[in-house]
């Protein structure tokens, strides 16, 4: 159990894909000006990771060993279709989140960190549970990565802060320092 809980941490804060390894910085930027909104996109990127995760997993132990040469493609066309399912369920479920989350949303799509993911856990060669340890957590960090950005700008736009230094100046000033004490978490890895 405690293999999984590491496993969870590591991917989680140590090696976050968004702090540490700079993946998915398109939405980390894009969207983290609301908390509500960064936090349903980071939902939607924890469902879309573990099943990215699941489904990689299922690829490279039953079909990949006998055609490798099909990896990226398989991985974009499974990552695809989740983000395409997870629109048409948001889109139906909660129309005014589907306006607000506007191109994000299909960038998921895109999003190198949820590739990355697939990538790094058939590098990693996880079995199936430590796979989903391993995504729970890489998603756990993403959102945690997206509401610490969303809270820290909406305190932004509160703030007195000069006119030179609004909007994406601070925005990337507060990436480096969030980045920054992330990187400080590197020491447990060791």
């Amino acid at each position: 159990m405690s293999d999984y809980l590491w496993i969870f941490v590591t991917a989680m804060l140590v090696n976050n894909f968004t702090l540490a390894y700079f993946l998915g910085l398109c939405p980390f930027i894009g969207v983290s000006s609301r908390l509500d909104t960064a936090f349903r996109l980071g939902l939607a990127n924890i469902f879309v990771m573990v099943i990215t995760s699941t489904c990689a997993w299922l690829l490279n132990t039953y079909i990949l060993p006998y055609a490798p040469y099909l990896r990226v493609i398989c991985f974009i066309i499974v990552i695809a279709s989740t983000v395409q399912f997870v629109a048409l369920v948001i889109k139906k479920l909660s129309p005014a989140l589907f306006r607000a989350l506007g191109i994000f949303l299909p960038l998921i799509t895109t999003n190198c960190a949820i590739f990355g993911l697939a990538l790094f856990q058939t590098n990693k060669g996880y079995g199936f549970t430590q796979a989903l340890a391993y995504a729970l957590g890489a998603a756990a960090g993403f959102a945690l990565a997206l509401v610490l950005m969303a809270g820290v700008r909406e305190k932004l736009d509160l703030a007195d802060v000069p006119d030179i230094f609004k909007g994406t100046a601070a925005a990337l000033v507060v990436a480096g320092i969030l980045s920054m004490g992330f990187m400080g978490f590197a020491g447990l890895g060791r």
